[in-house]
């Protein structure tokens, strides 16, 4: 099931944009939406019947000229975007997440978890903290783990809250999506190995993100973030030649038509180029892998307000589209 968007597409930086579409009783393809949300099925303009997205990616350096030629072929077969199923645009082989990655949001959990000694004035708490983020965006690395392809789900599709899940929380973020195999790039040279760039919505469950029977080992991302659903994607995979500056685009997320999350990636404490470049370094990043690039402030454990049945979360980022996302409770 799903819920509709308030419009069958949102508008998207540049001439055309990437996704996968299925007709009511198709298969899914990969698709090209040009600004007057008319779609291109890719398998015919490309002449492949089995293409799918991610084979798109595996040629992206070679297929992006063939692509800028169709947007504006006014020969080529189209149909209108309201006909198909909008799902997440990309299935990647492995998903890389980032935490701690947005300035004041992390400086307002270093205030909140203050030790029950610490009598200091909040500001001072703060200064502290901003301090901190400082030095480490200079000094530290990213902090980067893995998520699981699974728990992937399209951008209207509406997500199941587990019963176990006593506090599930959103995080709207950035995702990057390579282009090109990278394995330990420079952050010199990061951006070129993305195709694009996409919305991703990472769902975490906040009363099992840590280990209750064994709290020395930390955090438990397997199970707080990878629910089936828990991280809706797209709608679209808009190329890197048309999102001019990642370093300041807007994420916007409203629950329930009340904005929670409203914050600039100006306010990142490492970079697009230094989060791809990062990951990089340990593994070899595929043709269709993402990269999330962590939250800004306004989850729901700031607003003392998480998520439950009926809730539909309508979520935004500069030139990317627009996602609309109902949560359903489990049924006993």
């Amino acid at each position: 099931m799903s819920v509709k968007p308030q419009s069958a597409s949102a508008p998207f930086a540049g001439p055309f944009a990437l996704g996968t579409l299925a007709a009511a009783d198709g298969p899914a393809f990969p698709a090209l939406v040009d600004s007057e949300e008319q779609v291109l099925d890719l398998r015919t303009a490309l002449d492949d019947p089995a293409l799918t997205m991610r084979d798109l990616l595996e040629r992206w350096p070679a297929v992006l000229p063939r692509l800028r030629a169709l947007v504006a072929d006014p020969g080529a077969v189209r149909r209108p975007l309201a006909d198909f199923r909008v799902l997440a645009p990309v299935e990647p082989r492995q998903v890389f997440q980032s935490g701690a990655n947005y300035r004041q949001h992390v400086i307002d959990l270093h205030v909140a978890h203050r030790a029950p000694d610490d009598e200091r004035p909040e500001e001072e708490r703060r200064a502290e903290a901003a301090e901190i983020m400082d030095r480490r965006a200079a000094e530290d690395l990213p902090y980067v783990f893995i998520g699981l392809p699974s728990a992937i789900t399209g951008p209207y599709d509406d997500v199941t809250l587990p019963a176990w899940a006593k506090k599930p929380d959103w995080e709207l973020e950035l995702a990057v999506v390579i282009g090109r195999p990278a394995y330990q790039v420079s952050a010199e040279e990061a951006l070129e190995y993305v195709a694009g760039y996409t919305i991703a919505n990472d769902l975490t469950d906040r009363a099992t993100v840590f280990r209750r029977d064994m709290p020395q080992i930390g955090t438990d991302w397997l199970r707080s973030k990878n629910a089936p659903g828990f991280t809706p994607l797209g709608p679209w995979i808009v190329p890197t030649e048309s999102v001019t500056d990642t370093g300041d685009l807007r994420l916007t997320l409203k629950l329930n038509g009340e904005v929670m999350q409203d914050e600039s990636t100006k306010d990142m404490i490492f970079d697009v180029a230094r989060m791809v470049s990062y990951a990089s370094q340990s593994t070899q990043l595929l043709p269709g892998d993402l990269v999330l690039t962590g939250s800004p402030a306004g989850n729901g454990m700031h607003w003392g307000r998480l998520l439950r049945d009926g809730d539909v979360m309508d979520a935004s980022i500069t030139g990317l589209g627009a996602q609309r996302t109902r949560c359903l409770a489990e049924e006993s």
